[in-house]
């Protein structure tokens, strides 16, 4: 599958922090390969509601959408348009940030399950999730990682990550050269082997 639309999330609530930083590089990468990307800003997002509320009305709808009309239903609708759905976090007590998780939570709208049959259905079924994290120190990325990976798997789409652990305080890892490299070479690697 030629990837053409990757949809980047960004759960920082700093504009120009590692978590921003490792977005440009990520970014420069694929577009290098004619990928398109967007970005959107999670904490900037207007929402009614924080998260999910599990009202299920979602599920009596004929298209797969969040009944509560706000900006993270506008969200929602572009992850079904694009190839490739990044979440991009520092590392907030052993998870996600808040933003990264409230909409998360309002993916449940992009499901239907049939329980008699044990079944579901999913447009996201498919594609690539990508989670590019960061942590001040070497610990607790990989707990960060499980609850991404066990989401692609359970969903039947493919799943890559790139964390990087000890990047400092926001807005350090700027300065360092070998993750740049890495991070470029990450979205270069979206437009050239089959994901």
């Amino acid at each position: 599958m030629k990837i053409k639309k990757i949809l980047i999330i960004s759960g920082s609530h700093k504009k120009d922090g590692n978590t921003a930083t490792l977005i440009n590089w990520f970014c420069e990468g694929a577009k290098a390969k004619g990928i398109k990307t967007e970005i959107i800003q999670a904490a900037s997002l207007k929402s009614k509601i924080l998260g999910c509320t599990s009202c299920r009305k979602c599920q009596k709808l004929k298209e797969y959408n969040c009944i509560i009309n706000d900006e993270v239903s506008l969200v929602l609708k572009k992850m079904i348009k694009s190839d490739v759905i990044v979440f991009a976090t520092p590392l907030y007590f052993f998870a996600a940030s808040a933003p990264i998780k409230a909409i998360m939570d309002r993916m449940f709208s992009l499901y239907k399950w049939d329980n008699e049959a044990d079944t579901f259905e999913t447009p996201l079924r498919g594609k690539t999730l990508v989670l590019i994290a960061s942590a001040y120190e070497d610990v607790g990325l990989d707990a960060l990682e499980k609850p991404f990976k066990l989401t692609a798997d359970y969903t039947g789409m493919k799943f890559k990550s790139l964390l990087v652990p000890n990047a400092g305080v926001s807005g350090t890892l700027k300065k360092n050269v070998k993750v740049k490299k890495q991070a470029i070479g990450f979205g270069k690697e979206m437009g050239t082997k089959p994901l």
